[in-house]
């Protein structure tokens, strides 16, 4: 079950922000096909969302053929985002496991850990990073 934060200060719409949250739960495995979303009242309780937002996150989710809804059952993931090179017991994980292990070592914290990732990423994935900005 993925359990939604909403950052109000960010500047992103929070139908976005729970978009990205299941998008980024199903990157990392966190969420698989078939498991159920929770429901529109569940997330308004939870995050102090108007329900119709929720709803309107999980439309967008179903347009990008990443949930279906069904009607009396709730809204379920239907594909996966989870990278075949990127499982929790691959090379790469493990590597930014041991990367981050080390940066947290070497007193970076959390926001500066992501702050020197997304400046690399920028680098590496300039045409990306780019679309991320827009």
């Amino acid at each position: 079950m993925v359990v939604f934060r909403i950052d109000r200060r960010s500047g992103v719409a929070t139908y976005l922000q729970i978009v990205h949250q299941v998008e980024q739960a199903l990157r990392m495995g966190a969420l698989e096909v078939g498991d159920r979303l929770p429901t529109a009242a569940q997330v308004a309780a939870d995050t102090r969302v108007n329900p119709n937002t929720t709803l309107k996150a999980y439309r967008e989710l179903e347009r990008a053929g990443l949930a279906e809804v069904r009607q009396g059952a709730g809204t379920f993931i239907t594909r996966s985002l989870v990278p075949a090179q990127a499982g929790y017991e691959s090379p790469l994980r493990a590597s930014l496991t041991e990367w981050l292990t080390e940066a947290r070592s070497q007193g970076l914290d959390a926001r500066e850990a992501s702050a020197l990732f997304e400046s690399v990423h920028a680098v590496v994935y300039p045409i990306e990073s780019a679309r991320a900005a827009d």
